[in-house]
């Protein structure tokens, strides 16, 4: 394990950006017969704290199965820590032509967030001081954002994390790893995990097709690259907002969006290859391609792509004819549309996340508490008074609409309301009435 190819030895410690080939390849090549020679890209703060977090980690993981490699990744992690110290601003920034023919730029010229993400999973697994008091002092200390700021390419994007955003990930494990942190800090961890789940899901009560991402006001267009991806991170934060409260709704909320991604959604299509009535057959791959030539064998089931993007990046989606076309439907299920129908490491893996936690917990039955219309656990006259409000279309905050319709009759209005404030006042013995 190398933490630096390079023969300058004042940037010893760091982590080269990326690797690609000098040029793209044509869909549909093996590996060996890859004619491109691959280029190591310069070294950046970015990557080198990508590094440190991820083997800091996997030092934790690996220790029971082999101390000897979880030492290993520790002393790298640390490595890596202090050359980032060291350089703190050699940044992967975009310019023309910086991912070059072969690749793209994944420029990162904010990494406040890469030392935080870093610092939590270093002093997880070792402890010390010095990562206890660079995190607890970090802008980002304890935060998972709802909408993501910045200066990268996330800016004013809904979600939690992505490869160039990564507080959050800090956050996650210092609320789910035994730490050293005070109890009142890690429940203030938890408890902004469940607020940034509420905001989401006040999104998916806003919307027709009940998905947590709303279209972006700071960029040019409305989904961004990749926009399964932020609901699939989104749904894994859900996920722990309702191990940390017990509340269902949280559940609820991951079950609206993995609907939205099989198929409830403005396109009529599953975004994953081998599911719903019309699932993903064509992804943009340079294996599974058989849009390419029929030699070329189809995506096994189980493969999510990228989905809408309504920044219109390739040639095959500008032909499609759709630029006057709502965010929602700028895709195509076509194997040369790079940029809606890829598919990668980074959404399929927070997929297969999700995918096996509805597995381990498909034997809830989630039973609707009628009347408890702001999910509390209670009904009382908070809960007519947040009734009222949505009946009178002045209340903008999440709620179990399923909850509020308290006579079941399929519709939330004037006549719930009365019937929940006798409930209420204890002149209805139960609900549904």
């Amino acid at each position: 394990m190398q933490v630096t190819t390079s023969e300058d030895s004042s940037i010893a410690g760091m982590v080269h950006h990326k690797i690609h080939d000098y040029r793209w390849t044509a869909l549909g090549m093996l590996p060996h017969e890859d004619p491109q020679p691959r280029y190591l890209r310069p070294v950046s703060t970015a990557a080198t704290l990508n590094f440190a977090a991820t083997l800091a980690q996997s030092a934790r993981l690996w220790e029971e199965f082999d101390p000897t490699f979880a030492a290993d990744c520790l002393a790298k992690a640390e490595i890596a820590w202090q050359a980032a110290l060291d350089h703190p601003e050699i940044y992967a920034e975009y310019t023309p032509g910086s991912g070059g023919p072969g690749g793209g730029p994944y420029n990162d010229d904010y990494v406040g967030d890469e030392f935080y993400w870093a610092a939590c999973e270093l002093y997880i697994t070792t402890g010390k001081s010095e990562y206890k008091d660079y995190l607890m002092s970090s802008s980002h200390y304890l935060e998972m954002p709802a909408k993501m700021g910045g200066t990268n390419e996330d800016d004013g994007l809904w979600g939690c994390f992505t490869w160039g955003t990564t507080a959050g990930l800090g956050t996650i494990s210092l609320a789910l790893v035994d730490n050293g942190l005070p109890a009142s800090e890690i429940q203030k961890a938890k408890s902004n995990i469940a607020q940034a789940a509420d905001a989401w899901l006040a999104n998916i009560e806003d919307q027709g097709y009940r998905l947590p991402i709303k279209q972006a006001e700071t960029i040019e267009s409305g989904y961004p690259w990749g926009s399964n991806s932020f609901i699939l991170n989104m749904m894994v934060v859900m996920a722990y907002a309702r191990d940390f409260t017990g509340n269902d709704k949280y559940y609820n909320g991951i079950l609206d969006s993995i609907s939205y991604l099989l198929g409830r959604n403005a396109m009529d299509q599953s975004y994953v290859t081998g599911y719903g009535s019309r699932p993903l057959s064509n992804p943009h791959d340079r294996f599974w391609t058989p849009q390419t030539s029929a030699k070329w064998p189809a995506p096994p089931a189980g493969i999510v792509s990228g989905g809408p993007n309504s920044r219109f990046q390739d040639p095959t989606i500008n032909a499609a004819g759709l630029k006057d076309t709502p965010p929602q439907k700028c895709f195509i299920d076509h194997t040369d549309s790079w940029s809606t129908n890829e598919i990668t490491v980074n959404w399929n893996a927070p997929f297969a996340w999700v995918a096996a936690y509805l597995d381990e917990n498909q034997g809830v039955v989630i039973t609707t508490n009628y009347g408890d219309v702001n999910a509390d656990g209670d009904v009382n006259s908070t809960d007519v008074t947040i009734l009222k409000r949505i009946v009178l279309r002045k209340y903008n905050g999440s709620y179990d609409e399923k909850a509020a319709d308290v006579n079941t009759d399929g519709s939330v209005d004037s006549t719930d309301v009365t019937i929940l404030k006798r409930f209420v006042l204890r002149k209805i013995k139960e609900l549904p009435f």
